[in-house]
């Protein structure tokens, strides 16, 4: 009899994002933070699986071709099942593979993959090129998509003879991957050992990857009609549903996990965290981390920011004023900023207090509530500045676009479509509030980001958000309003124009406060103990299973 493993020694990550290398979100930073403190702190053997996207250089990059382990003169290729309804079909994946920061990560490419130039949505290019691809949906072949990323994965760790302790499946774009590893006979013997962890890092409708066409999604993942009827949310094939079953769930935050189960803010997410609730299934509440070192307003010359500040130990953040100067002298060169389309201006006045928004402009965010207070707010004072860096559809971004181009409002208000990280970087350190207005928000990250910089958060209290806490390391409102909004926000100004002394003492708070409970090597504990808790539930299965059948 085999002796049985014990501890987590090994995991994999599945994801679509991946720090610098591909992003859409927060996904990108949660993979990355965890994956390189888990390799580092822990000593664990780490390795990250993600598409090779068509905006993706490889070897610019870093990364180079994956030799195939039983021909070292040869690059690793192979073919994976990915059939359509009466029709059997197989997709050829190659490997690039790179190690970076004791991290292995490894990128599919297959052509269903490169011939995407964004993560999740169609861009403009595509839609020059195929005018049925409109700019800012998402790609028609999604579920393809993730389903060749999930069985690819799965076909990589068999080829590369890899015994993960634990699949850390990461959002919808890959939750079915522990059904595949338990149902399909090509897998199920060969991770016998190992278990699976799924994060829900958004639960909202349009984020679970669904689909409505069951014959299709039988056919491509290859699951039996029983298992696609029972994953069922609203009549389509769920893919949280399909791997509840098989793995551990757990969302960004206590809260927002307390939320789907028990709030009626669940029905944002078609009552996937009642239907989980009725299923008996526990969904785990892990609040994300950050790497306080990465964002970290004391390197300039890393972060791209105009000078070095210490939000704790510096009594008057002149480091802050010349990076706040710096990104209003920016915003006046049009020639300075390539790729962003700008509306509006500010003029250089650094002894205004400047409110910032990074984000994606879409009815989540509450860039309706947003758009709605600040117009309230410009009426009514004028001694504040609003800099908005990130995009949405048409629709969504015509508001704040509109309100920025007022003549009344010249100098006061200016939009940036568009995201470049250094750019981002630059206005958080540059931001005195950072107002992050969603209708929910499972954890968020952005609050964590800009406190790092000295700029205090102004948020809906929901969700993930409620770690920021009212009038000690930010500033928090209830009811999801403009009017609610616009007040807070007057707080705010007024505390800073009025108390600076307190609005530093605030900066501090909120950065010790990172410091003591939210670095990824105090959150990093806590998934072990999840992937602990997973392997245990599962080697208890496998025994159980082995009890039957004597």
């Amino acid at each position: 009899m085999a002796k049985q493993r014990t501890g987590i020694r090994e995991i994999w990550m599945v994801s679509r994002e991946y720090g610098n290398i591909a992003g859409a979100g927060g996904v990108k930073d949660v993979v990355h933070g965890l994956s390189v403190t888990l390799a580092r702190w822990s000593g664990r053997s780490v390795h990250v699986v993600l598409p090779c996207y068509g905006f993706m250089k490889p070897e610019q990059l870093g990364f180079t071709p994956l030799t195939d382990p039983l021909h070292p003169k040869m690059d690793l290729h192979f073919e994976t099942d990915l059939n359509y309804p009466k029709k059997e079909r197989k997709e050829r994946v190659t490997v690039w593979y790179a190690k970076e920061e004791r991290v292995h990560i490894y990128l599919l490419d297959a052509e269903r993959f490169r011939e995407k130039l964004d993560v999740y949505t169609y861009t403009a290019i595509e839609a020059r090129l195929q005018p049925w691809q409109r700019k800012g949906e998402g790609h028609f072949d999604y579920f393809a998509m993730n389903i060749l990323l999930q069985k690819a994965s799965l076909d990589l760790m068999m080829l590369l003879g890899a015994r993960p302790d634990v699949i850390h499946c990461h959002d919808g774009h890959t939750a079915v991957l522990p059904a595949l590893m338990r149902e399909l006979p090509g897998y199920r013997n060969y991770f016998r050992g190992s278990s699976c962890v799924i994060t829900v890092h958004n639960a909202g409708m349009g984020y679970h990857q669904e689909i409505a066409d069951l014959a299709f999604a039988r056919a491509c993942t290859g699951l039996s009609l029983s298992l696609i009827q029972s994953s069922r949310l609203d009549d389509c094939f769920d893919p949280f549903l399909a791997g509840s079953s098989f793995a551990i769930l757990n969302t960004v935050s206590g809260n927002y996990a307390r939320e789907l189960r028990e709030t009626a803010d669940d029905l944002l997410t078609g009552w996937l965290g009642h239907t989980l609730l009725e299923r008996g299934v526990t969904l785990e509440g892990v609040t994300n981390g950050i790497d306080s070192d990465f964002f970290s307003a004391k390197i300039p010359e890393e972060t791209g920011t105009a000078a070095a500040f210490d939000p704790i130990k510096d009594t008057k953040l002149n480091g802050k004023k010349a990076c706040k100067e710096a990104v209003l002298q920016l915003v006046n060169d049009h020639k300075a900023i390539p790729g962003i389309r700008k509306t509006g201006s500010l003029n250089i006045d650094p002894s205004l207090p400047l409110v910032t928004f990074i984000g994606r402009l879409n009815g989540q965010k509450g860039v309706d509530v947003l758009t709605q207070a600040l117009a309230k707010l410009l009426a009514k004072r004028k001694d504040f500045q609003f800099l908005l860096l990130g995009s949405g559809g048409e629709q969504d971004e015509r508001g704040i676009v509109a309100l920025s181009e007022k003549k009344e409002n010249k100098g006061r208000i200016c939009v940036l479509r568009g995201y470049d990280t250094r750019l981002a970087t630059k206005i958080y350190a540059a931001g005195d509030f950072f107002v992050i207005p969603s209708r929910y928000e499972p954890c968020g990250l952005t609050d964590f980001m800009a406190q790092l910089f000295g700029n205090l958060p102004i948020v809906h209290h929901v969700g993930g958000l409620v770690k920021v806490l009212d009038s000690k390391t930010g500033f928090a409102y209830k009811k999801h309003s403009a009017q609610e909004l616009s007040k807070t926000l007057d707080r705010a100004l007024d505390l800073y124009l009025k108390k600076p002394a307190t609005i530093r003492k605030m900066q501090r708070q909120a950065v010790e406060l990172i410091e003591k409970e939210y670095t990824w090597k105090m959150v990093s504990k806590k998934y072990l103990d999840l992937y602990k808790k997973s392997q245990t539930i599962h080697l208890n299965e496998v025994l159980h299973d082995n009890q039957d059948r004597n």
